[in-house]
Protein backbone atom coordinates (compact mmCIF):
# COMPACT_ATOMS: atom_id res chain seq x y z
CA UNK A 1 0.00 0.00 0.00
CA UNK A 2 1.70 3.15 -1.21
CA UNK A 3 2.40 5.60 2.00
CA UNK A 4 0.03 8.27 0.60
CA UNK A 5 -2.87 5.86 1.29
CA UNK A 6 -1.78 4.69 4.19
CA UNK A 7 -1.83 8.12 5.56
CA UNK A 8 -5.47 8.83 4.21
CA UNK A 9 -6.60 6.11 5.76
CA UNK A 10 -4.88 7.34 9.24
CA UNK A 11 -7.13 10.33 7.57
CA UNK A 12 -10.21 8.65 8.40
CA UNK A 13 -9.64 7.18 11.39
CA UNK A 14 -9.16 10.53 12.99
CA UNK A 15 -12.32 11.86 11.43
CA UNK A 16 -14.03 8.53 12.42
CA UNK A 17 -13.04 9.64 16.35
CA UNK A 18 -13.94 13.19 15.73
CA UNK A 19 -17.94 12.56 13.99
CA UNK A 20 -18.27 10.24 17.29
CA UNK A 21 -17.20 12.63 19.54
CA UNK A 22 -19.47 15.43 17.76
CA UNK A 23 -21.99 13.09 17.87
CA UNK A 24 -21.79 12.17 21.44
CA UNK A 25 -21.54 15.94 22.24
CA UNK A 26 -24.62 16.19 20.28
CA UNK A 27 -26.64 14.02 22.23
CA UNK A 28 -25.29 15.06 25.66
CA UNK A 29 -27.01 19.18 24.18
CA UNK A 30 -30.11 17.22 22.94
CA UNK A 31 -30.99 16.19 25.76
CA UNK A 32 -29.66 18.81 28.04
CA UNK A 33 -32.79 20.84 25.75
CA UNK A 34 -34.86 18.33 26.48
CA UNK A 35 -35.06 18.52 29.86
CA UNK A 36 -34.78 22.48 30.09
CA UNK A 37 -37.83 22.70 27.98
CA UNK A 38 -39.48 20.48 29.82
CA UNK A 39 -38.74 22.34 33.27
CA UNK A 40 -39.58 25.90 31.68
CA UNK A 41 -42.89 24.13 30.54
CA UNK A 42 -43.57 22.90 34.05
CA UNK A 43 -42.61 26.21 35.37
CA UNK A 44 -45.81 27.89 33.67
CA UNK A 45 -47.94 25.64 35.13
CA UNK A 46 -46.11 26.88 38.55
CA UNK A 47 -47.98 29.69 41.08
CA UNK A 48 -45.57 32.76 40.37
CA UNK A 49 -45.35 33.53 44.34
CA UNK A 50 -44.71 29.57 44.84
CA UNK A 51 -41.17 29.45 46.87
CA UNK A 52 -38.52 27.73 44.26
CA UNK A 53 -35.11 26.70 44.82
CA UNK A 54 -32.25 26.43 42.07
CA UNK A 55 -29.44 24.11 42.53
CA UNK A 56 -26.10 25.04 42.57
CA UNK A 57 -23.60 22.49 42.60
CA UNK A 58 -24.63 20.69 45.85
CA UNK A 59 -26.24 23.27 47.42
CA UNK A 60 -29.90 24.59 46.78
CA UNK A 61 -30.46 28.01 46.94
CA UNK A 62 -33.73 30.30 47.04
CA UNK A 63 -34.89 31.95 43.75
CA UNK A 64 -37.74 33.93 42.58
CA UNK A 65 -40.12 32.75 39.90
CA UNK A 66 -38.60 35.15 37.34
CA UNK A 67 -35.15 34.61 37.90
CA UNK A 68 -36.07 31.16 37.58
CA UNK A 69 -37.79 31.38 34.51
CA UNK A 70 -35.35 34.14 32.83
CA UNK A 71 -32.52 31.67 33.59
CA UNK A 72 -34.34 28.59 31.80
CA UNK A 73 -35.08 30.57 28.95
CA UNK A 74 -31.56 31.89 28.64
CA UNK A 75 -30.34 28.02 29.07
CA UNK A 76 -32.57 26.48 26.31
CA UNK A 77 -32.00 29.24 24.06
CA UNK A 78 -28.48 28.29 24.51
CA UNK A 79 -28.58 24.95 23.92
CA UNK A 80 -30.41 25.58 20.82
CA UNK A 81 -27.50 27.17 19.51
CA UNK A 82 -25.27 24.75 20.75
CA UNK A 83 -27.12 22.16 19.14
CA UNK A 84 -27.44 24.06 15.87
CA UNK A 85 -23.22 24.10 15.76
CA UNK A 86 -22.83 20.86 16.62
CA UNK A 87 -25.59 19.54 13.81
CA UNK A 88 -23.26 21.46 11.01
CA UNK A 89 -20.07 20.17 12.89
CA UNK A 90 -21.06 17.03 12.41
CA UNK A 91 -22.31 17.56 8.76
CA UNK A 92 -19.01 19.64 7.77
CA UNK A 93 -17.00 16.15 9.43
CA UNK A 94 -18.66 13.75 7.65
CA UNK A 95 -18.46 15.76 3.98
CA UNK A 96 -14.90 15.65 4.89
CA UNK A 97 -15.28 11.70 5.99
CA UNK A 98 -16.75 11.27 2.37
CA UNK A 99 -14.18 13.59 0.50
CA UNK A 100 -11.34 11.53 2.05
CA UNK A 101 -12.84 8.54 1.32
CA UNK A 102 -13.40 8.75 -2.27
CA UNK A 103 -10.05 10.57 -2.54
CA UNK A 104 -8.50 6.63 -1.50
CA UNK A 105 -10.76 4.56 -3.49
CA UNK A 106 -9.31 6.45 -6.14
CA UNK A 107 -5.73 6.19 -4.81
CA UNK A 108 -6.47 2.31 -4.64
CA UNK A 109 -7.97 2.01 -7.63
CA UNK A 110 -5.67 4.16 -9.64
CA UNK A 111 -2.70 2.17 -8.71
CA UNK A 112 0.46 4.03 -9.73
CA UNK A 113 -1.11 5.60 -12.92
CA UNK A 114 -3.26 7.57 -11.07
CA UNK A 115 -1.47 10.99 -9.86
CA UNK A 116 -2.00 10.75 -5.77
CA UNK A 117 0.89 13.43 -6.03
CA UNK A 118 -1.68 16.35 -6.39
CA UNK A 119 -5.03 17.21 -4.31
CA UNK A 120 -7.65 16.64 -6.64
CA UNK A 121 -6.36 17.76 -10.15
CA UNK A 122 -8.33 17.36 -13.52
CA UNK A 123 -10.36 14.56 -13.47
CA UNK A 124 -10.21 13.83 -9.13
CA UNK A 125 -14.49 13.32 -9.31
CA UNK A 126 -15.39 17.02 -10.00
CA UNK A 127 -19.41 17.12 -11.13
Amino acid sequence: MPPEAQEKIEELQELQETAQQVAEQKEQAKTALNESKTALDALEDVDEDAGMYREIGEVLVETDYESAYDDLENKVDSLEVRTEQLEKQEERVQEQFDDLQGELQQMLQGGAGGGPMGPGGPGAGGA
